[in-house]
């Protein structure tokens, strides 16, 4: 009987025992979602904020006010549309043929019209400005990512707790990333939760790796799992998805090689080469005199109407800009995925392009120059 009584004893100690576990595990569901609630909360807000420049000034870096930015652009473009009418003014001033309805109406066309293009045109460069250093901190961020993560992994498995494996795992060379876990570690000193404070460095990046990153740590300490194995296999991870990327370039670099050399060094070529044609082309009709009773028996008429060579090499300098921009634009894309990590070639392809043009313009003008 004294067994039986102890044995069913410790038959409820162990339901209860149970009991309280699922009950914990309960609460740390209901928290868990609670959590996601909440964040998905904030993602919403995010997402109704992202076309305001609050939302694009701390994800660039620039801890401002964006009412101050707002009223800088506002009293710029003022500055800009007073130094033109002044311009103006002094224009209408010198040239008394105009009259004074005249002068009013281009003025109003000016602070209502001009001023609202001036305006437009300085908010799309801002934004471009931010977009550019927002990209700019993310790639300069995920590239120190698996360093870091690494040295978190050494940390977790010597003992430290996750804050402190995080805390002391920062260096000077990481850049951003350890201004921002610098910051994470000082919330969580403040009482602030470490999910929380980790949430809130994730979405300060449109970085998708980074993102995942934390998810999945937060997940793994929801878990109580071994984290230091998850870290280091995430930077793992990290560093393989670099390697491929770098990978599948290099098995591109035959089209990069053919669109660099049709732009850059064919097409300048080209232009150059039809240009000094229609010079060749009007000198000869400047020369060649034909009656006109056999040039209108064969059907050859030498007079007027032709391209005129200066018109000519500014539609060549337009289109090899234009063909520049996009062969950078294409070779960005074909190499790294996007556009804006290749952004700083647009300007030396336009620039060699151009370079080329009047090199090689004036090396066949030479060669021509001679023979007719």
């Amino acid at each position: 009987m004294m067994k039986f009584k102890l044995i069913k004893s410790r038959e409820k100690k162990l339901k209860k025992e149970e009991i309280s576990e699922e009950i914990a595990e309960a609460e740390k569901r209901k928290e868990y979602q609670k959590l996601k609630n909440q964040r998905e909360k904030k993602e919403l807000k995010a997402k109704k904020k992202r076309h305001n420049l609050e939302y694009f000034l701390p994800k660039a870096g620039f801890e401002i006010d964006h009412r101050k930015v707002a009223k800088k652009i506002f009293n710029i473009a003022i500055i800009i549309n007073i130094l033109i009418s002044a311009y103006l003014i002094y224009f209408f001033s010198t040239n008394l043929g105009y009259t004074l309805s005249y002068v009013i109406f281009i003025m109003i066309v000016l602070w209502i019209f001009a001023f609202t293009v001036i305006i437009f045109v300085l908010w799309l460069f801002l934004y471009l400005l931010l977009d550019f250093k927002i990209f700019k901190r993310r790639l300069d961020l995920e590239e120190v990512l698996p360093d870091f993560l690494q040295l978190t992994a050494s940390n977790i498995k010597s003992g430290m707790p996750i804050d402190q494996a995080l805390w002391y795992a920062v260096r000077p060379r990481f850049g951003v990333l350890a201004k921002e876990i610098e910051f994470v570690a000082k919330e969580t000193m403040s009482g602030e939760d470490l999910e929380a404070a980790l949430r809130k460095f994730s979405e300060k990046y449109e970085s998708p790796i980074l993102k995942r990153t934390i998810s999945l740590i937060i997940e793994g300490i929801m878990a109580g799992g071994e984290i230091a194995d998850l870290v280091m296999k995430i930077a793992t991870e990290i560093q393989d998805t670099k390697i491929m990327k770098k990978e599948m370039a290099a098995s591109v670099i035959t089209y990069v090689i053919f669109i660099s050399f049709a732009t850059v060094l064919a097409s300048p070529f080209l232009f150059a080469l039809a240009g000094q044609l229609i010079t060749i082309v009007n000198n000869l009709a400047g020369t060649m005199n034909i009656p006109a009773d056999v040039g209108g028996t064969i059907g050859i008429s030498m007079g007027g109407g032709g391209i005129a060579v200066g018109d000519f090499r500014i539609f060549s300098i337009v289109m090899l800009i234009i063909t520049s921009f996009f062969s950078a634009a294409i070779i960005s894309t074909i190499q790294k995925g996007n556009i804006k990590e290749g952004i700083k070639f647009i300007p030396v392809f336009i620039a060699t392009t151009i370079t080329l043009f009047f090199i090689i313009s004036w090396g066949v003008n030479k060669l021509f120059s001679g023979l007719f």
